[in-house]
């Protein structure tokens, strides 16, 4: 079997070795429950607190102010659903934008059953929304602001930083939350400089494993656990901690801060070479989103000649593990929601879009062979 050329890498990344040897490790020899007061136990307990402050100075945080979750859903659902919960009592109003991932729209779409009144603000062409739509939006009654920091489908950027900076400056006590789960291990996230009090994360998308990630929650804010039993993550998380996936982690974590900046000039460079080839390879298409103000990995074409499902199979078919969109959303009938934010119902980019999305391990050589092969589907 040939070997596949992955270019999904915004639906999940490949752990590497060096990730797979400590969670192994891990496996055999760390699995002593941590709440337990033995020396097994106790020696995970260290080894957890380690990798909380790993984790917390991976985005300029207190190790206090993290808890260790399941992924980006759970840490998602934990931060919007608690939030409302926790100060319904202010108010019941929340803000968030109409391209963010399922995990944040669909607790939107719960609260708005229990009473809650949402409003999702639309994006331009670019897939951006503005901090004077924040503005207008807000109201006496508003206790929360959930906006994505880069967005999945097509790499576009939100102005977090101004954003947080306007709340701040504004002073109502508005919590403000962004899922930073395709953003983290890509671009560079400081808790302080965003003025946020609340951030997703999620391992699997930076060369960690599937089932963990984190929930940064600034000090003051006290939401309550979305899990009720045991008292883990100082009861702001029940459930026997998965030390393994923690230990993995932190290693990815230890990893993507050592070469941040080689990574991102990496993957910058692998973009800006896709659309190079694909400009000399003359198939005709068009960018989704600001190719210049986007996340690094990403990069969302519309291809005319095609539609996208059938481009998908071709490609897969010669060996290129490609994206129509979120693979949240993947196998389903409906549009993306995204692109109909974007476009429109009617659009063309609606049924012709493909997400490209790179590694660190990505090789400009099969980004070559990737537009080589493109390139000859879409003349077929």
């Amino acid at each position: 079997m040939k070997e596949t050329i992955y270019l999904d890498h915004a639906a999940t990344t490949p752990m590497t070795q060096e990730v797979i040897d400590v969670m192994t490790q891990a496996l055999n020899e760390n699995y002593g429950n941590a709440s337990s007061i033995h020396q097994l136990g106790k020696k995970n307990r260290v080894l957890i607190d380690h990798a909380r402050q790993t984790m917390a100075e991976s985005i300029g945080a207190k190790a206090t102010e993290m808890i260790i979750t399941s992924g980006g859903t759970e840490s998602d659902n934990t931060a919007i659903l608690k939030t409302a919960e926790r100060f319904a009592d202010r108010g019941k109003h929340i803000i968030t934008t109409q391209i963010e991932h399922p995990a944040v729209l669909n607790p939107m779409e719960y609260l708005e059953t229990k009473g809650f009144e949402v409003t999702y603000l639309p994006v331009d062409e670019k897939g951006k929304i503005t901090v004077e739509q924040i503005k207008e939006a807000i109201r006496p009654d508003t206790i929360l602001l959930s906006i994505m920091y880069g967005n999945n489908e097509v790499g576009s950027i939100l102005p977090i930083q101004e954003i947080g900076a306007y709340l701040k400056e504004l002073d109502q006590n508005i919590v403000f939350h962004t899922d930073a789960v395709q953003a983290y291990g890509t671009m560079e996230i400081d808790v302080e400089a965003l003025n946020v009090d609340l951030l997703s994360v999620s391992a699997h998308k930076m060369n960690g494993p599937k089932g963990i990630g984190f929930l940064y929650v600034r000090d003051g804010i006290n939401i309550p656990s979305l899990l009720l039993g045991g008292d883990q993550e100082n009861k702001h998380r029940a459930g026997t901690e998965n030390i393994p996936a923690i230990l993995a982690f932190q290693k990815a974590i230890e990893i993507h801060q050592e070469n941040k900046e080689k990574y991102y000039n990496h993957l910058m460079k692998l973009k800006k070479t896709f659309i190079q080839l694909m400009d000399e390879a003359e198939v005709e298409y068009s960018v989704n989103g600001d190719i210049d103000h986007s996340l690094p990995h990403v990069l969302s074409l519309c291809i005319p000649a095609v539609r996208s499902d059938m481009l998908l199979i071709q490609m897969d078919l010669r060996g290129v593990a490609l994206s129509a969109g979120s693979a949240c959303t993947a196998g389903t009938i409906e549009p993306s929601h995204v692109l109909t934010a974007m476009f429109g119902e009617d659009a063309i980019e609606i049924d012709h879009t493909i997400r490209f999305s790179f590694g660190v391990g990505t090789t400009e050589t099969e980004i070559e062979k990737t537009v080589e092969i493109l390139k000859e589907v879409t003349k077929k």
